[in-house]
Order: C-alpha cells, then structure tokens, then sequence
C-alpha cells in the first residue's frame, strides 16, 4: 500500500520514537517488560530500541507506520495480522499475559492494532485517526475480516477514540499486574468488522 506524508513506512533509524511511544501506548508495560529481561547494567531503552529494530516479531520497524511533523515522528501505528486459529495459551506463559492472548484469541484473523500513540504535542490533530484509516486499508487489501486492539479500562481517551472510528467492545478480561502500576482493572478488547 502506498502511503501518502505524513504517513510513511517505519525504518530501523525510527527506533528512539518508536520505543517511546510504545511505552506511552502501553501505559509504561513495556518499560516494565523491558527491565525484566535487561541484563544487569544494561539500558532498558536500548533494548527497547532493540527490539523495534529487529528484522521479525511483532514490535518491530517492519510492522510500523509513522506520522511525521516537522521532520520528526510525531505518532505510530504497530500492527500486524493475528492467526485464523487461536494460540494455545500453555502453562508456561506468563500469567501478565494469559487475559491478553484470551483476548486476542477472540479475534482470530484480524488486523491486530497493538500499538497507536502519538507524542503529546501532537494529539488532537488527527494523526490516530489517519493512522487508523491505515489500518482499515491494510487489513482489507490482506482480506481480513476486520480489526482488533486492546486497550485498557482507565484509557478513556483512546477508547473514545477507537469507538468513533467503528470499535465496539466485545469482551474484557481483569489484568494481572505483577507489580506493574497501572489505573485500569480490565484489558477490553474492541473488534471493527470489515
């Protein structure tokens, strides 16, 4: 799909925004996760910018498109397409992520949005619905059926925002926290249907 400015693909030199504004979508989970796996000594934000310049998995400058103002990303979307059959959720995952993958695998092949943020400055202006349109043009040119994304209960703005733009909610699960601080009490999942 062609992508017209201010919007474009993601490179590996987006790393440094695309880390931050995953932590900022993620309500600061992934800086948690991050420090979790860190080696001793090592910066969170440089595995962070890392992980978003990895060739494969799912945060990764490949599965991203940005919005650019003034030369520089200003917002983000992350998304990828979730499998027609759902994941076996096995005793091994870890229980902060069991009601994240229950939820997704309510959505079976759907254009899953995981990531859509965009820097303070720059909320308001209409890069998270450009960034949304997007996603409604990649999961249909992929013939998928519509699209999915996560978000938390505490997230009005983002919610309002999902709705507006055809989400509606379809379940919930209550997060498991392990320590991570955070205002909601329930992941909800919003599905769009194609």
């Amino acid at each position: 799909m062609k992508l017209e400015p201010p919007f474009r693909r993601a490179t590996p030199d987006d790393a440094a925004a695309m880390a931050e504004l995953v932590n900022m979508a993620g309500e600061g989970l992934p800086v948690y996760l991050w420090s979790g796996m860190a080696a001793e000594g090592e910066d969170v934000w440089a595995l962070g910018r890392q992980r978003a310049q990895r060739e494969e998995g799912s945060f990764s400058y490949r599965n991203t498109v940005v919005a650019e103002a003034g030369g520089k990303v200003a917002a983000c979307l992350i998304g990828y397409p979730l499998a027609a059959e759902p994941e076996p959720i096995g005793p091994d995952m870890p229980a902060m992520f069991v009601p994240l993958q229950e939820l997704e695998n309510l959505a079976p092949a759907t254009w899953y949005v995981n990531v859509l943020a965009a820097y303070p400055e720059h909320r308001g202006k209409g890069l998270g619905r450009g960034l949304l349109a997007i996603a409604d043009a990649i999961a249909a040119e992929a013939g998928l059926s519509g699209l999915s994304i996560i978000v938390s209960d505490a997230n009005h703005g983002a919610r309002r925002l999902y709705e507006s733009c055809g989400y509606a909610e379809i379940a919930m699960r209550p997060m498991v926290k392990e320590g991570w601080e955070n205002g909601g009490e329930n992941w909800v999942l919003l599905v769009k249907r194609l």
